[in-house]
């Protein structure tokens, strides 16, 4: 059977190879009607561009890069599952590479990406970034990891965390304890500054003016468990009677601490998370965690990237608002 082509699609639908061409990439001129019945024939024949070809023909690959730290970590597991999606929806492929956190290595895949004509690049940044020198006239859209001097698309984290402690400030909580990021990420300070934001405006309802329950972290699930085991260390009297954690995988090291401790969830102690990760749903007792709204962030960013949604301006980020979903890990404490 010989290779169907964009003729035999025209020839079918009873228009021009330029209509299907328009119907192929999404032209806003093509009528709703005639879209719908180019774009049947286009499945009933199975007819697949071919990508290269349109490549040469209009200068775009059709091809976005991403590049993140980590993809061990589910929350950029799940980003970059949700970028795809998103660029799918434009009639665009995906190419994910991993930095590792490395300056170097990361302007490596950013020249890679280059080199195979990506028609722009999402970028969850390393922490030396502001070092690479960037290739002239190729977008980037930074996401999550906000820099100084660059537009970007992040989570509100620090309105989110503050909303999360204040959750707990509500059930009566007065010693929170805090599981922050590491002190040189950006979204972790953030966090953090979230947490002291409530604790701050808290007026009076917490014990720990002036001294913090505050154990420093990686974001990994082992990081979360040694800080647990940090902050539950001490008298009943003293220790935290909820903790919140700045990623899920902190907070559920955080909960296998609690229980080898032996202290229970959430009869002895409340947890929370921020991420709101799928692995967050599935733990015993069900973690309530701060979800970032990562599909909206990953839509957002490929949007700006094809010049479909406004950049936003230099220091002056497209942040989106966290919500809370309650699990089973938060309850009011105890009396001492």
């Amino acid at each position: 059977m010989s290779k169907v082509g964009i003729r035999d699609v025209a020839k079918l639908a009873g228009v021009s190879t330029g209509t299907v061409s328009r119907v192929l990439n999404d032209h806003p001129s093509v009528t709703k009607e005639l879209r719908a019945r180019v774009t049947g024939i286009i499945k009933e024949l199975g007819y697949m561009p071919d990508p290269s070809a349109r490549s040469m023909r209009s200068k775009v690959s059709r091809l976005i890069g991403i590049i993140i730290p980590d993809l061990t970590n589910p929350f950029f597991s799940e980003l970059v599952q949700s970028v795809e999606q998103a660029a799918a929806n434009h009639g665009y492929n995906i190419i994910v590479m991993t930095s590792l956190d490395h300056a170097a290595k990361e302007a490596d895949r950013i020249k890679q990406l280059t080199s195979r004509k990506v028609d722009g690049i999402i970028l969850v940044p390393s922490i030396d970034f502001h070092t690479i020198k960037l290739p002239k006239g190729l977008p980037i859209v930074v996401i999550d990891r906000l820099m100084p001097g660059y537009s970007g698309i992040a989570a509100d984290h620090r309105n989110g965390v503050r909303l999360g402690v204040e959750h707990l400030l509500q059930l009566g909580h007065r010693r929170i304890g805090f599981i922050s990021g590491p002190s040189h990420s950006v979204p972790a300070n953030d966090r953090l500054r979230g947490y002291l934001d409530a604790i701050e405006q808290a007026d009076g309802r917490s014990a720990m003016a002036g001294s913090p329950l505050i154990a420093e972290a990686a974001f990994d699930y082992e990081s979360g468990r040694s800080a647990g085991n940090y902050l539950l260390a001490r008298a009943r009297n003293e220790r935290p009677t909820a903790i919140f954690a700045s990623s899920d995988q902190q907070a559920i090291g955080c909960m296998r601490a609690a229980h080898d401790l032996g202290i229970p969830i959430p009869a002895a102690l409340s947890v929370m998370g921020f991420d709101g990760i799928p692995l967050a749903s599935m733990t015993t007792p069900r973690l309530t965690t701060v979800k970032q709204p990562i599909q909206d962030m990953a839509a957002a960013a490929v949007a700006v990237l094809l010049n479909k949604q406004t950049a936003p301006d230099l220091d002056n980020p497209i942040l989106f608002a966290c919500e809370i979903l309650k699990g089973e890990t938060t309850a009011p404490p105890q009396p001492d």
